[in-house]
């Protein structure tokens, strides 16, 4: 993690944490989130961190070693982002996917061709610079219905998101040992959602992604401090349409999430919000609710 991502986590009690300690407190957290999930998700995402943890000590995955602050610093925190993410999602104004998908303002559907829900806010996401699977196996838990694609072309980082996907039966994930550059967009790869978390640059990220946005992709980035310099550093047409601020529980650091777009995008996004389909769609199905 970068050092702008450098936090402190509040300290419990007790050095050592046993699974139930820790679900107790990923419980928690979930409630400070107001994020209702399923035993089964709850139990999936405490698989992930004991995983990360067991491959951390061979990997080197992440340089937070003890697994109360992987709760806090991973998961906790790649978790604040659902709620704002999933309201985004689910708003037909969004249209469907980015890039060959269904951006003309129609409903946009989940991985089953199912309404989207709040397990299915997008069609299709990428994770860019995916790492030890932060936030894409977290959303790929907690969104079971959506095409996960996990970025990382480092290889052993590639191969324990693989040994993830496997063991914590998440069969709607694809692993790409590879650079963002690298793929190709079309009819299995098009996303209504790219994101990254201590990844790069704004300027280097939406670089790397160019091929891959759609006019209506929502393009997010996971960020510390808000990153003034590289705000002011963005070209091509790139700017940051908003900035949110994000509350992780348990950790004393700043967090936010900034949503990104291109000059050239925003009228087709206008139009879509004002689409028919998009108007009787807003009529049956509110936002995603958490």
């Amino acid at each position: 993690m970068s050092s702008s991502r450098s936090a402190r986590v509040r300290r419990a009690p007790s050095a050592s944490l046993d699974r139930g300690a820790l679900e107790r407190e990923l419980a928690a957290g979930l409630a400070q989130l107001h994020l209702e999930l399923p035993e089964a998700a709850i139990g999936k995402l405490l698989d992930y961190l004991a995983l990360l943890s067991k491959w951390n000590a061979v990997y080197n995955l992440t340089a937070v070693r003890e697994p109360r602050a992987m709760l806090v610093q991973h998961l906790l925190d790649s978790l604040a982002i659902v709620a704002p993410l999933a309201a985004r999602g689910a708003a037909p104004g969004n249209g469907g996917e980015g890039n060959g998908g269904e951006g003309n303002g129609a409903p946009r559907t989940g991985a089953e061709g199912e309404p989207p829900g709040s397990d299915a806010p997008y069609r299709c996401v990428v994770d860019v610079g995916s790492g030890g699977g932060l936030p894409g196996i977290v959303l790929a838990i907690v969104w079971p219905r959506t095409r996960i694609h996990l970025v990382e072309p480092v290889g052993k980082k590639a191969a324990f998101l693989r040994q993830c996907a496997v063991e914590l039966a998440l069969a709607h994930v694809e692993v790409h040992a590879s650079r963002v550059e690298e793929l190709e967009p079309g009819s299995s790869l098009a996303p209504d959602l790219i994101l990254c978390r201590a990844f790069a640059s704004l300027p280097d990220f939406v670089s790397g992604i160019e091929a891959l946005v759609g006019p209506s992709t929502i393009v997010a980035a996971m960020k510390g401090v808000v990153p003034r310099d590289e705000i002011a550093a963005l070209g091509g047409g790139w700017s940051v349409a908003e900035i949110l601020p994000l509350q992780v529980p348990l950790l004393d650091a700043e967090r936010h999430l900034l949503l990104l777009e291109r000059s050239a995008d925003r009228g087709t996004r206008a139009r879509s919000d004002t689409h028919p389909d998009a108007r009787a769609q807003a009529g049956r199905d509110g936002p995603a609710d958490h």
